[in-house]
Parts: C-alpha cells; structure tokens; sequence
C-alpha cells in the first residue's frame, strides 16, 4: 500500500498546484475584472488601478496563480505568491484580531501556506517544469554524446 501511495504522489501534487494555482487565479480575476462576483463586500466590483497593496497583490493572484497551475517556473512563482499572501496576512488581516477565524485572513493562511509548500515540492506531475526539463535534459545527454573523447 505504501508504494502504490509513493508512486502516486508526483500526481496528487500536480492536482493539488493545479487546484491551488487555479483558485489563486480566480482571486486575481476578481478583483482586476470584476468577474466571479468581484471583491467581496463590491457587488461585483474591482479594487482601484494601481492601489496599493489591493491592485498589486491581485495581479501577483492572477499572473502567479496562472504559472503555478500550468506548473511553469512553479518554485519562483510560488514563492512570490506565497510571500504576497504572507504580507496580506500580516498587513491586512492580523491587526484586526490575532486568529484567521477572526479577522478574516483564513484565505490569505491557506494560500501562503499551501503555495510554500509548491516552493519546497515543485511542480509534481503535469507541469510544464517537467516538459522543458525533460527537454534540456535530453539536449544535454545529446550533446554530450557528441563531443569527443579526449585522448
């Protein structure tokens, strides 16, 4: 039973990027374009160009939750997410009262948490890291065949 649950970890961890990326994502696009029910507390609405922290943060949800779910340069990306996360915790959410449950922040936790996790693992199965390793790992073996051998 253990090895059958060894072998099938590199694709629970693909569907877990591929879920937390995703739903990172959706954050993103909703508060940029209003869609999904936009920001909450907006009635559909999206948080002001350029605001600080709302609009940077949502485009880092957007562009970093897009990376992490096609598991392309998913460590960097996760990182950066995850430290924006961390920062909206902090920042945002903790001055109102010290647990997620009361301040709100569950979200924030959850996503700096899980996304730190993708840092450590990288991108599991599925991701399009693997693909172009896959691909620079066979140029390497190739051009390596090729070189002759010194004397």
């Amino acid at each position: 039973m253990s090895a059958r649950l060894n072998n099938a970890q590199p694709y629970a961890l693909g569907l877990f990027r591929i879920v937390v990326g995703l739903l990172f994502a959706c954050h993103g696009a909703a508060s940029l374009f209003g869609v999904l029910g936009g920001v909450a507390g907006t009635n559909g609405g999206t948080v002001e160009t350029g605001a600080w922290p709302f609009w940077y943060a949502a485009a880092i949800q957007l562009v970093g939750g897009i990376l992490v779910l096609l598991g392309l340069a998913t460590r960097a990306s996760a990182f950066i997410a995850s430290g924006s996360m961390a920062y909206a915790y902090f920042k945002v959410h903790q001055p109102n009262a010290l647990w997620p449950m009361e301040n709100g922040g569950e979200a924030a936790a959850m996503f700096s948490w899980a996304l730190l996790l993708l840092v450590f693992t990288g991108s599991g199965a599925f991701g399009l890291d693997r693909l172009f390793t896959k691909r620079a790992t066979a140029q390497d073996e190739a051009a390596t065949e090729q070189r002759p051998v010194a004397a």
